[in-house]
C-alpha cells in the first residue's frame, strides 16, 4: 500500500486555483475612461476645444486671436466681355473726328465702372487713331501729310501693285503707318480720353466706302 506521505505530498492540480487574470481587471478604467471623453466629446465639441486650446490662450493670446480672427470676405471681380460691330460713316478720302458716333454706336460703355475698349478697323485701305479733337486743321493737315509720304503712283514708277487704282498702293502703306486698332480705357461708364484727344477714322481711298469696326469691351460692370 503506498504510504500517507506520498499522497500528502502529491501536488495540486493547475486547475484547481487558477490565477486571477489582473490585465483585464486593470485595463477596464482606462476603456471606461476613453469612453467616457468620447461621449462628452460628442455631446459637447465646443467644451472639448476650449479645453485644447487653453494652453494656446495662454502661451500666445496674440498669435492665437489673430490665427482664429475671420479673413475678410472681399467680393470677387467678375470680368465681363462686349463686343460688336458697327459701321462708320461713308467717306471719301480725309481724316473724321467721329468719337461722338463711337460712343453713340456703342451704348455698353456706360455699364462698365472700369475697363477698355478696343476699336479693331477691318479693312487695309483705311486706319483708325487717336489724336486733336478741336481744330479740323490737323486732320487736313494729317491727310495731306500723308499724302506725302505715300503718293499716287501717277506715271507707275513707284509701285508694283496697281490692279485697284492708282490710289490703293499708297493707301495700304498709309494704313500700316498708322495702324488698324486703338486701345482706350473707361472709368465709371466714359471713355478716359485726354482734354484734347478724340478718335480718328482715316479714309484713304478716293471714292466713299462702308467700314466695319468691331468693338470689343473687357471689364468690370457697375
Amino acid at each position: 500500500m503506498p504510504s500517507s506521505n506520498s499522497s500528502s505530498s502529491a501536488q495540486p492540480d493547475k486547475d484547481e486555483n487558477p490565477r486571477p487574470n489582473t490585465q483585464s481587471t486593470s485595463s477596464f478604467p482606462i476603456l471606461y475612461i476613453l469612453f467616457v471623453l468620447i461621449f462628452l466629446i460628442a455631446l459637447f465639441p465646443p467644451l472639448f476645444h476650449a479645453l485644447w486650446t487653453l494652453p494656446l490662450k495662454l502661451l500666445l493670446p496674440s498669435t492665437y486671436s489673430s490665427a482664429l480672427s475671420p479673413a475678410r470676405y472681399t467680393k470677387p471681380v467678375i470680368m465681363s466681355w462686349t463686343q460688336k460691330t458697327i459701321s462708320l460713316p461713308s467717306k471719301s478720302r480725309g481724316s473724321y473726328l467721329v468719337t461722338d458716333h463711337i460712343v453713340s454706336s456703342i451704348p455698353e460703355i456706360k455699364n462698365y465702372k472700369v475697363g477698355l475698349l478696343n476699336l479693331f478697323i477691318q479693312h487695309t485701305s483705311c486706319a483708325i487713331s487717336l489724336n486733336e479733337n478741336w481744330d479740323e486743321d490737323v486732320r487736313a493737315d494729317m491727310s495731306d501729310a500723308l499724302d506725302r509720304i505715300a503718293p499716287e503712283d501717277k506715271k507707275g514708277e513707284l509701285y508694283r501693285h496697281s490692279a485697284e487704282g492708282l490710289d490703293d498702293m499708297p493707301a495700304h502703306i498709309k494704313s500700316a503707318l498708322v495702324g488698324a486698332s486703338v486701345t482706350i480705357p473707361i472709368t465709371n461708364g466714359k471713355l478716359n480720353t485726354g482734354t484734347w484727344q478724340g478718335i480718328w477714322y482715316l479714309e484713304f481711298r478716293s471714292s466713299k466706302h462702308t467700314r466695319k469696326v468691331v468693338a470689343t469691351i473687357q471689364g468690370e460692370k457697375m
